[in-house]
């Protein structure tokens, strides 16, 4: 294999429909194309100022990352509005770079109007990181009133540029996108069941072992989500039930999703025959059938369930095969474009709002690291204010927040470390330290959706060398920059927890109320016998809910907190797996059965009912309860045999595990 070949397949094995680097690649390309143009017209003789660079940059950034709308048309619309705004941001600090008492506050002004303006949806926002972006260039590279007429060609070039790089160079295709995720879900499936070979040819599993399968699992989880998000959906942002290609597509999806984590779950039991994996590997359909209906399989409960299981996940393979096909050969025709756009955000103006409450936290952080950060550098406070602003994006507690913080401090050192050494050795040599820099903007904004802290570092590096090669690179400047970092970081974190603070475990009551909802609506869908589809769509609408709580939970699980040990969180988290696994399982097999429960299995059901009304009560109390981490003897779930009665008693003992009686 190519060393091409090998980054493909690590590319399309991390961001299997290559969001991130299209992502990457827009910025980055925009930002070159900007100042290219800029360039080329202040070599034509028409001298640029300053601040037209600096914009044209930002707003190139900004345009690449923040604008979010559907429609290119709409895309446009959002980078005209942020031009006009960042204009008239640029020329109000200008106006007042003389009358610093004013100057400074307005700048909190500007904050609060960036930040309130978020309530307006996804269009407020990219608006109001043009605004915060725009002032801040304005106040850090003080234009005159003079340069502004020449200024307003870096924001025009940068919405000419950034619309014609994401709308023809590098544009959004969600028929593409999706083909892209159904292969790489085939190829996580094929992964997990590599792995299932390699531990039936040992014939042992660790907790190692159970790990890694857990992580698998997890990672096609991620594709799975990822596959359906590029569906078409209404304007309230489902999936219409009586689209019938849309609905299918999303069953086989549903389908092989489930099938492959219940061959996990069931070798945790029992390993599957190696010979049975090897074939199911080589699609031979044929001797899988056999090895499956073999006497030494079907002899042994155990190993027979997990047979069973892996023929489900072939068959969902197949079936999700031929879907691959339809899309390679006709691009999804039977799929149409969405029809309606997303639903309007709801205006709210009210401190009931959170995105209010964050405008507040966020001007009254940014108000502190200005402070502290005058204190100590008249010219460089900026900064201080900029990673204030920044750490409290996409954060939903206080606990979230101080990991962003860590985050950005610890990028922010690491880049100027390693920044600093890149600069003094090649910082005098553009020729080589420029294309090094347009490399470290490609990698820092392919990080920023994995690792903020990356991102961090990798722009750190950029700035390093940007003042390596226009020879004001001092220590006392790298210092004075990780100062103000850390007094942003710091003044973030304490507001977070100060101001309108939004505790972790309040927040991870939130969204356990919502998947014990979830799980509540999903049983009770089942008793009532609903459909199939909607059956599916309450799974996944449970699924997702506990991905909210494992979000929720994770400041908990940091090692430097002193909320609860990271073991113990782990330990609950199993357990709301488990609850949501088998509740998925019930649910496909009840609605397999096609008729609504009874007997025995409808008493455990409503008996399930009333413990979820009983348990969601409690709240986050069950992630500080104490439990034995012995792990009891094993015993066999089958899934398909009695798989209702089976799936709603797991479910049952799942809960009861939340609050043990010995607790």
């Amino acid at each position: 294999m190519t060393f091409a070949a090998k980054i493909r397949d690590w590319l399309l094995a991390n961001d299997p429909a290559l969001s991130r680097l299209r992502m990457a690649g827009r910025v980055t390309l925009t930002v070159i194309a900007s100042v290219a143009c800029l360039a080329l017209t202040h070599a034509a003789g028409l001298a640029l100022p300053t601040i037209a660079y600096g914009l044209a940059i930002m707003l190139s950034i900004e345009g690449g990352i923040a604008v979010r709308d559907r429609l290119p048309s709409d895309q446009l619309k959002t980078r005209l509005i942020g031009g006009v705004v960042s204009l008239v941001c640029v020329g109000l600090a200008a106006a007042l770079e003389d009358y610093r008492s004013i100057s400074d506050p307005m700048f909190l002004v500007v904050i609060a109007c960036a930040t309130v303006g978020r309530v307006y949806g996804p269009r407020g926002f990219a608006v109001g990181m043009f605004a915060f972006t725009s002032y801040f260039m304005g106040a850090y590279l003080k234009p005159n009133l003079a340069d502004l007429p020449l200024a307003a060609i870096g924001p025009a070039i940068a919405v000419v540029t950034g619309h014609l790089v994401r709308t023809y160079l590098l544009p959004d295709d969600w028929r593409r996108d999706l083909l892209q995720s159904l292969v790489a879900i085939q190829g996580r499936v094929g992964d997990i069941l590599m792995k299932l070979a390699v531990l039936s040819s040992g014939g042992t599993v660790t907790d190692g072992d159970r790990r890694e399968l857990r992580q698998l699992e997890e990672r096609l989880k991620d594709v799975v989500l990822m596959a359906e998000g590029f569906l078409p959906r209404t304007g309230d942002g489902t999936i219409d039930p009586e689209d019938e290609a849309v609905t299918a597509l999303t069953m086989k999806i549903f389908d092989a999703h489930l099938a492959a984590e219940s061959a996990i779950v069931l070798s945790f039991e029992a390993l599957p025959p190696f010979m049975l994996v090897h074939a199911l590997i080589e699609e031979d359909q044929d001797m899988a059938e056999k090895i499956a209906a073999s006497s030494a399989v079907v002899g042994d409960d155990r190993v027979a369930e997990g047979a069973r299981a892996l023929m489900w996940l072939h068959k969902a393979r197949v079936a999700l095969t031929e879907t691959i096909e339809e899309g390679r050969r006709d691009r999804f025709r039977s799929i149409e474009d969405a029809r309606t756009a997303p639903a309007p955000a709801r205006i709210d103006f009210s401190l009931r709002n959170p995105v209010m409450r964050s405008a507040v936290q966020i001007t009254v952080a940014s108000g502190l690291a200005m402070v502290f950060g005058l204190m100590l550098s008249r010219d460089r406070w900026f900064w201080a204010v900029l990673t204030a602003f920044l750490i409290f994006t996409n954060t939903k507690s206080r606990g979230d927040t101080a990991i962003r913080a860590l985050q950005r401090s610890v990028g922010t050192l690491l880049g100027i470390a390693t920044g600093l050494l890149l600069a003094t050795l090649i910082g005098g040599y553009p020729v080589v330290a420029a294309p090094i820099a347009v490399l470290c903007i490609f990698l820092g904004f392919y990080c920023l959706q994995i690792s903020y802290a990356g991102m961090t570092f990798f722009i750190s590096i950029v700035l390093c060398l940007i003042y390596g090669m226009t020879g004001v690179l001092t220590l006392d400047l790298l210092q004075l920059r990780i100062e103000e970092t850390l007094i942003g970081a710091l003044a973030g974190t304490v507001v977070a927890f100060l101001v309108f603070p939004a505790p972790t475990r309040s927040t991870l009551d939130l969204a356990l109320g919502r998947w014990f909802d979830g799980l509540r609506e999903l049983l009770s869908a089942v008793k009532e016998g609903r459909g199939g589809f909607e059956i599916v769509a309450l799974s996944r609408k449970l699924d997702a809910a506990y991905r909210e709580v494992t979000l929720a939970a994770r400041p908990l699980g940091t090692t430097w907190s002193v909320v609860t040990r990271p073991g113990q969180v782990r330990q609950t988290l199993a357990i709301f797996l488990g609850a949501t696994y088998w509740a998925r399982i019930f649910a496909r097999n009840a609605v397999q059965a096609g008729h609504r429960p009874e007997g025995d299995v409808l008493a455990a059901l409503e008996e399930a009912l009333r413990t979820i009304d009983a348990l969601s009560a409690r709240g986050s109390e069950c992630f500080v309860v104490k439990r034995k981490t012995s792990r009891s003897a094993g015993r066999h779930l089958p899934i398909f045999k009695h798989g209702s009665r089976v799936g709603v008693e797991m479910i049952g003992t799942m809960l009861g595990r939340l609050y043990p009686a010995s607790a």
